[in-house]
Order: C-alpha cells, then structure tokens, then sequence
C-alpha cells in the first residue's frame, strides 16, 4: 500500500489586491507559504513516500525572487521529494518561473528535493508510475490529459500505482460548480476529460484548480487550496486541507482530508430593522470572531435599513471590524431610515425654518419616491442634515 500526500493551488505571491491595508496584504500572503510547514508535519505523521503538488505552487509564471527564495526554503525543509506540475496561473511556458535562472539556483542551494515536470510523458519512480499532465500555457483548448490515452501499457510496470497528475476543469461540471467567483474567474479552457476509457487503467488521479475540496469520482479528487483565498459559496465548500492517500495497484483508492488552513473565511448573513437586531449581530460576530479576529476575515451578507441613530451604532460597528480584520467585505446594503420620533426633531425646530424647510422637502419626496437609488441617496441627505445638527449643537 502506497502512501502520499495530495496538494494543489498554494499559489504564493497571491496580491491579494482589494486588501486596502499592505500589513494585512503581506500577512495573507505569507500565511500561505507557512502551510507549506503545516504539510511537512502530515507528511511525517502520515510517512507518505512523496508530495504531489498539482498545479500552480506560484500565482504567476513571473514570482518575485522573494517569493521563489521562501518557497524553495521552505519545500527544503520538507522530508520527501516533492512532485510538481505546472497550472495555468504558473503555466510551463518559455520565460517562466521553471526555466528562470534565480530559480535552478535557489532550487540547487536550497531545495533539492522538489521536481517540476514539464513533459507530458511516463515517470516511473521507486513506488509509482506517475503520469504527469502539466500546463504549458495559461489557457489550453486541448485536453492536457489526452496523450495518456495514448500510451502502450505492455511497455509499462504492471505492479505499480498509476497515479495521473492534472490541473483543470472536469468535463460535465454545471455552471454553478465552476470554482469561480468575481476575485477568481473561471476559464473555460483547460479541460479535462475524466471518462472510463482513462480511468479504467489508473488508480488515483491528482487534480489542482478546484480551490475547494471535490471528489470528481471514485479514483478522481481536487485536493482544494491548502489555505483558502475565497469565501466559501456553500455550507459544503471545504477548503483548508492537504490529502492523504493509500493506494495500491488495481484497487479504489483510500482518501483522508487533513487540515492545513492557519485564517478562517467567515461568511454571515444578516438583515438589520431594529437595535435589538443589531445587538443580535454584536453577539453573533462575538461568537463567530471570538479574541482573534485579526486571524480572520469576513464576508457580511447585510439587507434592511436602521434610524439615524442605530445606523451610527453600525457604522461604528463595521469601522472596529474593518480595524480588527484582516478583510471585511460587504455585500449588500444596510438603508437608512429614520424614525418618526428623528422626522420630527427635523422638521418640528421652531427656532430654525430653514431647517424645517429642508426636512419637510425631503421626507416629501422620500415618501413619494419609488427609485431605491435615489431613495439611499434623500435617506443620506435627511442623516447628515441629523449630523449636522447634532454637530452644531456640540460646538
């Protein structure tokens, strides 16, 4: 029974670019080159023979030779050779990372141990027959897998593991599981065609470009990113792992996910109309956040409206979590809407008919308007006139 260790998608040297704050950029970036020490410790603990690493170790064809120097430290320090193909975000191309000078000679100085294999051909290794299908260009409208259908299998071991190595998108998918989201868009390139006639001769089939994990089938798994880059889309959605695999020749492979992940994703839905609904959510993101938020980063879902004066409570809300996070993204929209007990301290002010005027002018309008952009924008104008008020009355 051979034992290995599955992985994909680390892409280092991720920008990370709607990241506002360089300190948080650079601390998402290199939290993905220490899982690379998080999959040393399963590699030991699981005495796997080797590491796969199916597709896109680099987030560019073109690192930075920071990048390149810590990875290959770190890859180093790893006990076992390490087995890489080149994806379509690191693609094999000519003027690539794999053919760089800087890199051969951190590899030699510091790494011995990693294999880049850019040729579509058999790899007989010690354990395994390893048949490797890298990407040598960015998008590729040809099946990267299809000169395994190929070959001559007489001419190869009969009494190893036939392990396939592959980075792309598997045939059949819907629309709604392409790994995709507005940061991260799908290609419709790169393709692969896992059906029976390549199938029946292998015995496991590493898959990179998934960042979630996914079994494709019984001999088939994306192993997802070892620390995720995305909100999950579902409550199914896994990410934050490496696999550990047994197998032998001629049987189903066995399949564990083992965590890697060092920051959590948090998404939440929340919908606002009253103050208990925001002390409801102060509790909730107390819970979820607990005394680390700033190892966490949160997609808060937000529909409703607020007062004036709930609605100053939350924007004080989202600018400690803005500070605290490491990223807060916001999707949707909290209104404002304000109270009668507000409409009247606006528009019943004796001392100020200019001010009533106003108020009167846009609660009018407000009530007779059916546009919701332009009723954010009078709810807006109604809440600084409020402000400004309040700012006069401090002064």
């Amino acid at each position: 029974m051979l034992s290995f260790l599955h992985s994909a998608d680390w892409q280092i040297g991720k920008p990370y670019a709607r990241v506002q704050d360089p300190d948080k950029r650079a601390r998402l970036r290199q939290v993905r080159i220490e899982a690379i020490g998080r999959i040393g410790q399963h590699l030991e603990a699981q005495q796997a023979a080797f590491l796969l690493v199916a597709g896109d170790l680099f987030d560019s064809p073109t690192p930075s030779d920071s990048d390149v120097s810590a990875v290959c430290q770190a890859i180093g320090k790893l006990p076992v050779p390490v087995l890489v193909i080149p994806g379509n975000h690191d693609h094999g191309g000519h003027g690539g990372v794999w053919d760089s000078s800087f890199f051969r000679q951190e590899q030699q100085r510091r790494a011995p141990n990693p294999q880049v294999l850019l040729e579509r051909q058999p790899l007989e290794l010690e354990e395994a027959l390893l048949l490797p299908c890298p990407l040598l260009r960015r998008s590729d409208s040809e099946d990267p897998t299809a000169w395994v259908r190929q070959l001559d299998w007489r001419t190869l071991p009969a009494d190893k593991p036939r392990i396939l190595l592959a980075h792309g998108s598997v045939h059949g998918f819907a629309a709604a599981d392409l790994d995709a989201d507005e940061e991260n868009p799908a290609s419709a390139n790169n393709r692969l065609n896992l059906d029976a006639a390549l199938l029946e001769p292998l015995d496991y089939v590493a898959l990179g470009d998934w960042h979630g994990l996914k079994q494709v089938n019984e001999r088939s798994w994306y192993s997802g990113t070892p620390e995720p880059d995305r909100f999950p889309r579902s409550r199914d959605y896994q990410g934050s792992q490496v696999l550990a695999v047994q197998v032998e020749r001629g049987s189903l492979p066995r399949v564990t996910p083992l965590p890697t992940g060092a920051l959590r994703w948090v998404p939440l839905q929340v919908q606002l109309q009253t103050s208990d609904d925001l002390e409801q959510l102060e509790r909730q993101l107390a819970e979820e956040l607990g005394d680390e938020p700033g190892q966490q980063l949160l997609l808060l879902e937000e529909s409703g409206s607020l007062n004036l004066e709930d609605h100053r409570r939350y924007d004080a809300l989202l600018q400690r979590l803005e500070a605290q996070l490491l990223r807060l993204k916001r999707r949707g929209h909290c209104g404002l809407a304000p109270d009668a007990a507000e409409l009247s301290s606006l528009t019943g002010r004796a001392g100020d008919p200019l001010i009533v005027r106003v108020a009167a002018a846009l609660q009018t309008e407000l009530e007779g308007c059916g546009d919701e952009r332009q009723r954010t924008l009078l709810q807006l104008a109604l809440a600084e006139l409020q402000r400004s008020l309040e700012v006069d009355a401090c002064a």
